[in-house]
């Protein structure tokens, strides 16, 4: 059963989507009207990143709050392995 899972960060990372959703729609136009595919390419890596980064944003969130929520209260040796885990998802 899915609950209302919120966190503060999901504000920021809707308002990102919807800025992607609308280059995409511009990036459809672009075809649309014949543009250069150059152009076209270089809009869509736009969207492509903007994408990425609200992904990563949404995983290092949950890692730092649900995640974290779980191992609270375990022992020591699984919270350093969690905040490991936090640390190298800064890589993605």
């Amino acid at each position: 059963m899915t609950t209302n899972h919120t966190h503060q960060s999901h504000a920021a990372i809707a308002k990102r989507l919807k800025r992607a959703q609308g280059h995409l729609g511009s990036v459809i136009q672009m075809i649309e009207q014949g543009r250069e595919c150059l152009d076209i390419a270089q809009q869509l890596q736009a969207v492509e990143k903007a994408v990425a980064h609200a992904k990563k944003a949404l995983v290092q969130d949950h890692i730092d709050h649900c995640l974290e929520h779980m191992v609270q209260g375990s022992g020591s040796a699984q919270s350093q392995s969690l905040e490991e885990f936090k640390q190298i998802t800064r890589y993605l």
